[in-house]
């Protein structure tokens, strides 16, 4: 298990603050994560790589000459947010654009991708590239987790942008890495948390589990226990079948270790690979056995195949000097470049005084937000437990850091402030500090609804309540791509939506509406234990979560909940 920290809810940044203070010779810390200090003879694309920590080699130690010039760092298992991102991708940025690289994720897809938009708003060029590489994750390949491969598309980016590429061809070069890299792996045992008794999953004994991700979350199915030719066997076969279409026959490869897994049975397990590889004709060019991208404490390895052309072959092969990470054929310049230190902060924008129905508002939401930082403290064990099942069992955590962000935040915001100021400011704080998938659409969703609401307006009626869920409802479904049915937090947000506007326009009481709506909404997501996941990390183990309900719906039932108690 995890057996050492300090505060399990400050794991992530005290390791961070350690990892700095060891490398403080070659890279520096910025809000979010690390950017290399390493002079450049010319101005190179910036490839940020970045996702939650718990896989160190990935991603902060994959900063350096060669690879990556910046590292964006979310909590344990939990993508970054996109203000983070940001702060990364400014940082790194050396005039020439930015490339966010990171595993095929929800919350990273969708916070990467944000702050993409966002850079693009500041004249800065910024493209994401995601890595899409495990076989067992999903049929259609745009669709398939990022796991180790993560690797080999982060390096041939790196040495693309350090020969002096232009964005475009950085860009290309990283799709085509991506394209062309296949993996699959195995977990023998589960990986725990900081601070958790219990790992998030268990491989019963005797077996392993085939297909796993590197979030904490278990394998596609179970199978009998392999010996290490065998397994061999096994990752050969089903990686090779996975072959580009075209493809020749030199590969870069990777034998890659989750965690516990000891080198000397890796290098058992490679020697059977190899041999395997060239009986089929294969010629391996430098390959890499040891961890890479880990999963914490997780008992398991994976194969990774790269399908080499004279670009990808020459990108491969080329220097690179990180914490983690070395293939030096000349000596590197001594010494640091010259940097500016970067603003972290946003400015401080004055916000009006609100109407006295306004601040009433504001003053309810305030109350309203402190309740629920209570009910989460209370369910995020639950919660953690229910989303562990067929997830990563971050949801709890999750939404505890961010409704506590989100507090924290509001009691900045002035007296003077009406509601949408209070739900702005806060839903801002959720998504900046929260991160990962239920972050970035929780504080979306929160300034969608703040802004439907008017601080000057004289008074409020029902009608309005029903306005801000809606636009909620839109930002989260907008953003998410998710549908109902899809077993997701909108199998409850959509009936009490719906139910919540017929009731108001039928006459009924905000108080009486939101009271019915609410158990509407309870129901709703009780019955999602009858669902398969069709998005999201939980969609590859769609058969796991049969009899477990959604734990994001089932959160969005209990502050629903909550809420009405307020109102009544």
């Amino acid at each position: 298990m995890t057996t050492l920290y300090n505060d399990p809810s400050t794991f992530m940044e005290d390791q961070l603050a350690g990892f700095l203070d060891a490398y403080a010779d070659r890279l520096r810390g910025v809000e979010g994560g690390v950017v290399s200090t390493a002079p450049q003879d010319s101005p190179e694309v910036a490839v940020v790589v970045g996702g939650g920590s718990g896989h160190y080699p990935a991603f902060s130690g994959l900063v350096g000459p060669g690879l990556a010039h910046g590292a964006v760092v979310g909590n344990i298992f939990t993508s970054p947010s996109a203000s983070r991102a940001c702060t990364v991708g400014r940082a790194a940025d050396a005039g020439r654009g930015v490339i966010f690289t990171f595993g095929n994720y929800a919350g990273d897809v969708m916070n990467f991708g944000l702050a993409t938009q966002r850079l693009a708003a500041e004249g800065i060029d910024a493209r994401v590239v995601v890595v899409t590489d495990d076989i067992a994750s999903a049929d259609e390949p745009e669709k398939r987790r990022g796991i180790a491969g993560d690797f080999t598309v982060f390096k041939v980016l790196g040495a693309a942008a350090a020969e002096g590429l232009d964005i475009d061809a950085v860009e290309a070069a990283g799709q085509h890495a991506n394209a062309m890299t296949r993996t699959l792996g195995v977990a023998f045992s589960g990986c725990t948390m900081p601070g958790s008794e219990e790992p998030l999953f268990e491989v019963p004994e005797g077996h392993l589990g085939l297909g796993l991700g590197i979030h904490g979350e278990p394998g596609i199915e179970d199978v009998p226990m392999l010996s290490a030719d065998q397994l061999a066997e096994l990752f050969v076969e089903r990686v090779l079948t996975e072959a580009p279409e075209g493809a020749g026959r030199r590969v870069a490869a990777i034998l890659n270790g989750l965690g516990t897994t000891k080198y000397e049975e890796l290098f058992l397990v490679w020697g059977r690979v190899s041999a395997l590889l060239r009986d089929r004709g294969y010629e391996v060019v430098q390959p890499e056995i040891g961890e890479l991208v880990t999963s914490l404490d997780m008992g398991g390895c994976s194969l990774t195949l790269m399908w080499l052309d004279e670009d990808l072959e020459r990108w491969w092969t080329a220097d690179a000097y990180t914490p983690a990470f070395k293939r030096v054929a000349s000596a590197l310049p001594v010494g640091t470049a010259d940097h500016t230190a970067v603003e972290t902060t946003s400015a401080a924008t004055e916000i009006p005084a609100a109407g006295e129905a306004g601040r009433a508002l504001a003053g309810q939401v305030r109350a309203v937000v402190s309740d629920l930082a209570v009910l989460l403290e209370e369910k995020s064990g639950e919660l953690g437990r229910i989303d562990a099942v067929a997830g990563d069992g971050d949801h709890g955590r999750g939404m505890l850091r961010g409704i506590t962000a989100a507090q924290a935040a509001i009691a900045e915001v002035p007296d003077h402030a009406g509601a949408a100021a209070v739900l702005r400011a806060g839903g801002r704080a959720w998504a900046d500090d929260a991160g990962g998938t239920s972050g970035v659409l929780w504080g979306a969703a929160l300034e969608a609804a703040a802004g439907t609401l008017d601080d000057a307006a004289a008074s409020y009626a029902a009608e309005d309540a029903v306005a801000a869920v809606q636009a909620f409802q839109d930002s989260m479904q907008q953003l998410g791509r998710a549908q109902v049915g899809d077993k997701t937090l909108l199998d409850s947000l959509v009936p009490f939506v719906d139910a919540l506007s017929a009731a108001v326009a039928g006459g009924a009481s905000l108080a009486d509406a939101w009271s019915s709506a609410s158990a509407e909404a309870a129901k709703a997501a009780e019955a999602t234990q009858d669902l398969r996941p069709a998005v999201g990390r939980a969609r590859p183990l769609a058969e796991k979560s049969l009899g477990t309900p959604d734990a994001g719906a089932v959160s969005m039932a209990m502050i629903l909940g909550r809420i009405a108690e307020h109102l009544r």
